[in-house]
């Protein structure tokens, strides 16, 4: 994944859990990032750190993805750091809670579409101008396997959203071919050790979750990671409208 070399990324989410893992392999992959971070403003120079070891270049921006303004600017300070953009990751996101049909209300619904979803065309809306210019360029989302199956009770909202993400990514694909820019999705199922299931699944959930993984365990970020940095790079330029589903062998489309 060589070709990555010099190639410059944003990653949205990129101060902690998996969107930090994405940029660390990124980086390794020799391209220089943008990180975008909300509160994790740690996680962010500590990869500062990392790239400068490598001789790669890196820094963070914080904003509000869910605030069209906020993410105009995010794009904008990325770009100009950079002096251009290649690559889109789109990893932002969060189940916020958990609420069945009979509990739910408007405003939490609302709230976990545009967590998810909705930032997620601020964004690739205001990058789009950077990634046609770069004239060969990648997009990649983070959907969940909750987008694919349902995921668990009280994950409706989530699960409707990350669904959603992956219809963007096959319509966006269309749109964009043409001019030269791929989209591709990854699905990830239980990946253990960030942030989002330490918050979100318990210990038990998880025990019973890997014990029905073919493979037998759960993701790590790395996994993930992988993942990303193989479907954004060049050399798999046939590659778009696709999703890669990273589960250990629980679904397959």
């Amino acid at each position: 994944m060589g070709n990555l070399k010099g190639k410059r990324a944003l990653v949205t989410g990129g101060g902690q859990g998996l969107g930090y893992a994405i940029t660390e392999h990124l980086l390794d992959a020799g391209a220089d990032v943008a990180i975008h971070y909300f509160s994790s403003q740690a996680g962010a120079q500590e990869l500062k750190t990392r790239a400068a070891k490598l001789g790669c270049r890196a820094e963070g921006f914080r904003a509000d993805l869910t605030r069209e303004t906020e993410a105009g600017r995010l794009v904008q300070q990325s770009a100009a750091f950079l002096g251009g953009l290649d690559v889109l990751i789109n990893n932002a996101g969060d189940l916020v809670g958990r609420h069945l049909l009979q509990e739910m209300e408007a405003d939490f619904w609302a709230k976990v579409m545009t967590v998810n979803l909705t930032s997620m065309m601020y964004v690739t809306r205001a990058a789009l101008p950077w990634l046609l210019k770069a004239g060969q360029a990648s997009i990649v989302n983070l959907s969940s396997l909750a987008g694919r199956r349902g995921g668990h009770q009280g994950s409706l909202a989530y699960s409707t959203a990350k669904g959603g993400v992956l219809t963007w990514t096959r319509a966006l694909a269309v749109e964009l071919g043409p001019k030269g820019v791929r989209v591709n999705a990854v699905a990830p199922g239980l990946i253990l050790g960030t942030r989002f299931h330490a918050t979100h699944t318990t210990e038990a959930s998880a025990q019973e979750t890997i014990r029905h993984i073919p493979l037998g365990r759960a993701g790590t970020p790395a996994d993930v990671a992988r993942a990303v940095v193989y479907v954004a790079s060049e050399y798999d330029g046939f590659i778009t409208g696709a999703t890669l589903d990273i589960n250990g062998g629980v679904y397959s489309a």
